[in-house]
């Protein structure tokens, strides 16, 4: 069943209009001053609120009028609505209460679903060639991981369309810019976000990943030339940009962001932040932005001190999530190259995902906690900060055996939480700790142990955050972006308020309930029957 798009002239007006020149300048760069200055005096609750608004009339006329008239303090609020329109937050999820959570996820495509977007000059949105499903609330744009995991949904409710559409974009904005941004906005250009995207192809032909793969290797290969930038003729013990060369000459890579200067979105809260830190801004705001590349934005996982988010050090960290979506990555282009019959290409990247996994076994695998676990790429020691990413290597079958059932051992004492999998160890005020947990990395895991035939924790792990997810809405009538594993409510902590929607949770939880069916089976209801006001 296709979900049904709206477009009225004035959207297809604006297809036609807008150079693609117009777009890529972050609204902090078209602004300056203003931008700042609105940031600054918090004029809106939440950072990106400004950072989304589309202007009245061509950036230069605004700053002109702003020069001109420079208003006082009083007069900026004015200002700012004569000339920006706010952006609305994204659909709120349906005021009905269906009879089943599945059928409650159904009902929420729609409201998350988006036409291709092509934006006005001077407005911060990026093109999107495809219809998309948005994550929800603030998040009014695509974002790149979230996909994958709302794609996971969508395509057991029948909208595999969709799916082709969203790959489709997202094979365009690699085209377009290299990479696949953080998401579809000119201030996330200078970061990505964990490659999810060979995932995402495969979900187009699930019983012949390989041939999906093939019809995407010009994108998959782009993709991995950007994360690998910088590779050729790198010392050992050093880094450029993504890539680490180790000190006994090995490859892996690291979270970056092109840029070491405060984020568009969370501009005041990066500003106030440096101000108080013993360290260089710079420094300081490059790391924040690499975390938000690694989606755990934020985490003790990044942190020297974990209750201190100014000790942030993403940079120095090499990741056991990032390389193992790498390797599995470098696998998914040597069998798409094996059936296009590409041999040297087959041969270069089968040898790269060897190697890549020899060197992951060599500096991520501590034998002594039977965990993956981050690496400071300087030093060559692991960080000790046990988290979720250790179930990422049989996500992508880069551990052996012998590794799975060292993690499925280490995950039952340390991680299992009483609602799903705890993101990680430590309870702190930031959101990617406990006690919060995140659909992406529920399926990660249950996937992951699977794979490996530790079905008895994977379906632990599954039932468990199912229940936590269906206690939630059975109390509240909505899905969020978190969770508090400990007392199934909906998660806190962050830089902003809790989201609803919500993309990715909407679709782990509709996959875990296809493979853990609760009694009765999946009673998924179309949108509109058999609902009940709230």
């Amino acid at each position: 069943m296709r979900i049904a798009l709206k477009r009225d002239a004035a959207f297809l007006f604006a297809l036609v209009l807008v150079p693609l020149s117009a777009m890529a300048a972050r609204p902090s760069e078209q602004y300056p001053g203003l931008y700042e200055r609105v940031q600054m005096r918090q004029l809106f609750a939440d950072s990106k609120t400004f950072a989304d608004a589309e202007p009245r009339m061509a950036p230069e006329r605004i700053l002109e009028a702003y020069r001109k008239e420079a208003p006082d303090d009083a007069a900026l609020r004015n200002f700012v609505e004569r000339h920006f329109l706010p952006p609305v937050d994204g659909a709120a999820p349906p005021a009905l209460h269906a009879t089943s959570l599945a059928g409650h996820i159904a009902a929420l495509w729609p409201a998350l679903l988006r036409g291709p977007q092509l934006p006005q000059a001077g407005s911060s949105q990026l093109p999107f060639d495809q219809p998309q499903v948005v994550p929800g609330g603030r998040f009014r744009e695509i974002y790149y991981w979230d996909s994958y995991f709302s794609l996971l949904g969508l395509v057991r409710d029948g909208h595999g369309d969709i799916a082709a559409d969203m790959v489709e974009g997202f094979a365009g904005l690699i085209s377009r810019y290299g990479h696949i941004p953080n998401g579809t906005r000119s201030y996330y250009l200078s970061r990505s976000q964990p490659p999810f995207f060979y995932r995402m192809v495969g979900l187009l032909s699930p019983q012949d990943p390989a041939r999906a793969y093939a019809g995407q290797l010009q994108a998959l290969r782009a993709e991995h030339r950007f994360w690998m930038d910088g590779e050729a003729g790198l010392a050992p013990g050093t880094a450029w940009r993504r890539v680490v060369r180790m000190s006994d000459g090995s490859l892996l890579n690291r979270y970056w962001d092109d840029l070491a200067a405060p984020r568009d979105e969370s501009w005041r809260e990066d500003v106030l932040l440096a101000r108080t830190a013993k360290r260089d801004s710079a420094g300081l705001y490059r790391d924040l932005r690499a975390a938000a590349e690694s989606g755990w934005d934020f985490s003790s996982r990044w942190l020297a001190d974990p209750q201190r988010l100014d000790s942030i050090e993403t940079t120095a960290i090499v990741p056991v999530d990032l390389n193992a979506l790498l390797h599995g990555l470098e696998q998914a282009i040597a069998q798409g190259c094996a059936v296009v019959v590409d041999v040297a290409c087959v041969d270069e990247y089968t040898a790269r995902a060897r190697q890549r996994r020899i060197a992951m076994d060599r500096h991520l695998w501590d034998a002594r906690a039977q965990a993956f676990l981050d690496a400071w790429w300087q030093s060559g020691r692991r960080t000790g900060r046990l988290s979720a990413a250790t179930l990422y290597p049989l996500f992508t079958g880069a551990a052996t055996q012998a590794q799975a059932q060292g993690v499925a051992h280490t995950v039952r004492r340390q991680l299992l939480a009483r609602g799903g999998l705890a993101t990680t160890t430590q309870r702190t005020t930031q959101q990617w700790d406990r006690p919060n947990g995140w659909a992406p990395l529920q399926w990660v895991a249950v996937e992951g142990l699977e794979a490996y035939g530790e079905h008895a924790l994977a379906a632990e792990i599954g039932r468990r955050w199912l229940h936590t997810v269906e206690t939630s809405w059975r109390k509240e009538g909505r899905l969020v972006e978190k969770y508090d594993l400990d007392a199934h409510v909906p998660g806190g902590g962050g830089e902003y308020p809790l989201q609803d929607g919500f993309g990715w949770t909407n679709g782990v939880t509709r996959a875990l309930l296809e493979r853990y069916p609760p009694r009765g089976g999946i009673q998924v209801q179309k949108a509109g029957e058999k609902y009940v006001r709230q």
